[in-house]
């Protein structure tokens, strides 16, 4: 059974180790953990990483269409592989959770995340799987949103996060090894 694993986030090296790239930086952990290489595949607009693990054909996918059109890179690459909603996990940033603080859901609505709003309308359903990991609110009320997912993480913020991104990469060769997203919620989930 194949599987892709998205990770979204913003291209370039203005947006590295930016809050709202936990999903390239968690694809970025597991093709490390797994010795995949990452190559641009312009037709798609994004890079991607295969290999085999178990027997089971696994790709990572980093959209380099920025967050908000990040449906327009993953909707074709489903396509193209003949993968349906069930073979596809996406990870990205949670503001509304602590930092590092991982969760993992089977469906939902956006919750205003830009990159899933885009994955929502471009596939048509809000039924994905997806591993959310915290970046908490704006320490401060004056500091915009804006400001505050596209910042880098404090020292302190940088150990929790590292450490949920070393979870959620747990989650996720889990969810590979499994294949029973219901179990790895189970096991993985807070």
């Amino acid at each position: 059974m194949t599987k892709m694993i998205v990770g979204l986030g913003n291209p370039g090296d203005r947006y590295e180790e930016t809050r709202h790239n936990m999903g390239f930086m968690t694809v970025d952990t597991l093709a490390q953990r797994l010795g995949l290489t990452f190559g641009l595949e312009k037709a798609f607009v994004a890079e991607v990483a295969s290999g085999f693990v178990d027997g089971e054909k696994i790709f990572l996918v980093k959209p380099q269409t920025f967050m908000n059109e990040s449906g327009r890179a993953v909707k074709p690459l489903l396509t193209y592989y003949n993968l349906a909603l069930s073979d596809l996990m996406v990870v990205v940033d949670d503001l509304d959770s602590p930092v590092g603080r991982v969760r993992l859901r089977d469906k939902g609505s956006s919750g205003g995340q830009r990159g899933l709003k885009s994955l929502i309308v471009h596939l048509g359903s809000q039924q994905f799987n997806r591993v959310k990991i915290g970046i908490g609110r704006p320490a401060h009320e004056n500091e915009k949103v804006v400001n505050h997912v596209l910042g880098k993480f404090d020292k302190v913020e940088l150990d929790e996060a590292r450490a949920g991104i070393q979870k959620a990469a747990d989650a996720l060769e889990y969810w590979v090894e499994t294949g029973d997203f219901h179990k790895v919620q189970s096991k993985y989930n807070g």
